[in-house]
């Protein structure tokens, strides 16, 4: 992807760029709708990436060239009200200037290619906002930590975009590490790497959903008033995320629906993030891979974000031997995450029949064939100066 960028760059623009930075795509292994409640999750980033390019500009001028459409874009640096994915370029751009940490009145120029898939809940939108905050603050400015840079990019998405996610896309893409899932508590940012050893497979239904315009801020919302009413249980409240397992009861006599059904989805799958880091750090992959099978029915029927197609994915992955199954990146459409064992039988016979099975039944439902790929965890962000 990189040199993709940057052969894009040369030809939009007429010159070389000055830096190229990348990052990549992620699956969540399981935490799901935890991060904006302040729970931990637990994702993996994937080998496919975004590569941004980038390059001085005209004064006051962001331009910005996708390898998905081609279309040059041409955006005053400030202006609001822009829409599409060169929205989270321009949002990125403002907050590193107000860290002083990237050009200020110069104006820059942009060029991305990418093989991350885009509405496929695979976090897409945070690749592109970490690779471009890497890419532009090597342009100027005192450099910023991984961790600085996904806050840059979360603030893109959620204050200039418009986006009510949580931060563990911009974390898994900033910090990630090969062959480890990372284990992020999203209250306190503190993060873990976890050792993987399952196989994972990655079952893009072909589904696409729209965050913005979706479901999810609605989620979101109901979320915060179910944390007002548990005030009044618990003062002391402020994520969701942290009322007390042992107090279920008095969560379900507090809250009406479909408030109780969110709020039970983010007690429980809190509870059952940290018990799957701790499974798999003890080698565990058996048992880990069923409370991906629990994590899934709880977002289809609590949490109301599955779709057909993702429940038809789970369903024959279990009937086929699959070690646990899930839907992946916040539901509505998207993927699915398949975990298979890690000995040399699953990798060989059991892989096989568990790919022919899902393909074989997903056609006949659909009319059409999923894609199936293997997962393996990779690294965060990464960029250089060019020339």
């Amino acid at each position: 992807m990189r040199d993709k960028a940057v052969a894009l760059y040369r030809s939009a623009f007429g010159a070389a760029p000055h830096a190229v930075a990348s990052a990549p795509g992620r699956v969540n292994l399981i935490g799901e709708h935890t991060d904006y409640n302040g729970g931990p999750v637990l994702p993996v980033a994937t080998p496919e990436r975004t590569a941004v390019a980038a390059g001085p500009g005209d004064d006051g001028l962001v331009e910005a060239i996708s390898s998905l459409d081609g279309q040059l874009v041409r955006v005053e640096d400030g202006a609001g009200g822009r829409a599409g994915w060169s929205a989270y370029v321009a949002g990125v751009l403002r907050e590193l200037q107000a860290l002083d940490a990237a050009p200020v009145g110069t104006g820059v120029r942009v060029a991305v290619a990418s093989d991350v898939p885009i509405g496929a809940g695979l976090a897409s939108s945070a690749a592109l906002s970490v690779a471009t905050a890497k890419a532009l603050n090597l342009l100027a400015g005192p450099p910023l930590e991984p961790r600085q840079l996904a806050g840059v990019a979360f603030r893109a998405e959620h204050d200039h975009v418009g986006v009510h996610c949580g931060i563990m896309d911009q974390m898994c893409a900033a910090l990630a590490r090969p062959g480890h899932a990372l284990l992020l508590e999203c209250a306190s940012l503190a993060t873990r790497h976890i050792p993987i050893r399952g196989r994972l497979l990655l079952v893009d239904t072909g589904t696409r959903h729209e965050l913005t315009a979706g479901a999810l801020n609605e989620r979101r919302a109901e979320c915060e008033a179910a944390v007002a009413r548990l005030k009044l249980e618990l003062p002391e409240l402020v994520w969701l995320a942290s009322w007390p397992a042992t107090w279920l009861p008095r969560l379900k006599r507090a809250l009406p629906e479909p408030l109780r059904s969110r709020a039970l989805h983010v007690v429980g799958e809190t509870a059952r993030t940290r018990f799957g880091a701790q499974l798999l750090t003890r080698g565990q992959v058996k048992r880990f891979g069923a409370l991906l099978y629990e994590s899934h029915e709880s977002c289809r029927r609590l949490y109301q974000c599955s779709a057909p197609e993702l429940d038809l994915v789970v369903a024959t992955a279990r009937r086929a031997g699959a070690l646990g199954a899930r839907l992946s990146g916040a539901g509505w459409g998207g993927a699915v995450v398949v975990l298979l064992g890690k000995g040399s039988r699953e990798k060989g016979r059991g892989e096989q029949r568990v790919v022919q099975q899902i393909r074989r039944t997903f056609a006949r439902a659909y009319g059409r064939a999923p894609s199936i790929t293997v997962v393996r965890p990779s690294g965060g962000v990464r960029g250089a100066r060019v020339g």
